[in-house]
């Protein structure tokens, strides 16, 4: 039998069960009962690896509860379907946003399939047996409970959960002031992102607990500093229709009524 080392009492990440890098994060959060249930699965070809790590950990399988999605991203969600296959007893939890391309097995918006880079891999298909929204509770039983946060801009279906003093934080934020990709072909919605941001750096949780990298304090200061460098980004071509505007565009245009004079352009 393996030896749990939990991160925080009644959490378990797998890669730091591991000793090594699997994937994206995985949560394994479990009650007094024994019952359990996982934060993202990552991809495919790890499923088997984490579910007998689990299993060695003394976890009944059938004792799964929940499979939640924080967001239906690749990384995060290719594994569903076959942790499905080994875990039957467990309900697959996505925010309505991330039902439709999980359910479809959607290989663009779930970035499976990218053509312009060459990536294109398998993006099963998995039924949604519980969508779950803002305010929800996800209930293992006992005193394990997650408050449900939608939190979008990453994607419109990114959720975190707040467990105590902890905060399962999806792609919202990492520990280099980092946050989950912003690309219009996403859906990413940089103001709404903000308010994400925004909703973490002010709520009293003592950790975040993101989907790729360490684990690390809530501290304002880091959070202030990628909502301000966000906050430029909504002025930006670099990013396109998720800019809100571009002042450059402004100045063109009182250029063009002025002319066009070499002596004195920049």
């Amino acid at each position: 039998m393996l030896p749990r080392r939990e991160v925080f009492p009644h959490v378990i990440e797998i890669n730091y069960q591991a000793r090594q890098r699997l994937g994206c994060c995985v949560y394994l959060v479990f009650n007094d009962q024994n019952e359990w249930l996982l934060i993202d699965i990552g991809y495919e070809d790890t499923v088997s690896e984490i579910i007998e790590m689990i299993r060695q950990m003394d976890f009944p399988l059938a004792n799964c509860k929940y499979l939640i999605a924080t967001h239906a991203d690749v990384d995060h969600i290719q594994g569903l379907s076959k942790a499905k296959e080994l875990l039957p007893n467990a309900q697959v939890v996505a925010h309505p946003s991330a039902a439709k391309p999980l359910e479809e097995g959607d290989r663009i918006s779930t970035y499976a399939e990218i053509s312009a880079q060459g990536i294109s891999i398998d993006m099963p298909a998995c039924k949604v047996d519980r969508e779950v929204n803002e305010g929800d509770v996800i209930d293992l039983g006992g005193d394990v409970k997650l408050e449900v946060w939608h939190t979008p801009g990453h994607t419109d279906g990114q959720l975190a959960f707040r467990f105590g003093d902890l905060l399962f934080s999806g792609d919202n934020i990492y520990r280099d002031g980092c946050v989950g990709h912003i690309d219009a072909h996403h859906g990413s919605d940089i103001p709404d992102f903000i308010a994400s941001l925004e909703r973490i750096r002010d709520c009293d949780a003592k950790w975040l607990l993101p989907s790729h990298g360490p684990i690390f304090r809530n501290k304002r200061e880091l959070l202030q500093s990628t909502i301000d460098r966000l906050n430029t980004y909504l002025h930006m071509a670099d990013f396109g229709t998720c800019a809100v505007d571009w002042p450059l565009q402004d100045e063109w245009d009182e250029e063009l009524l002025k002319g066009f004079d070499p002596e004195t352009a920049e």
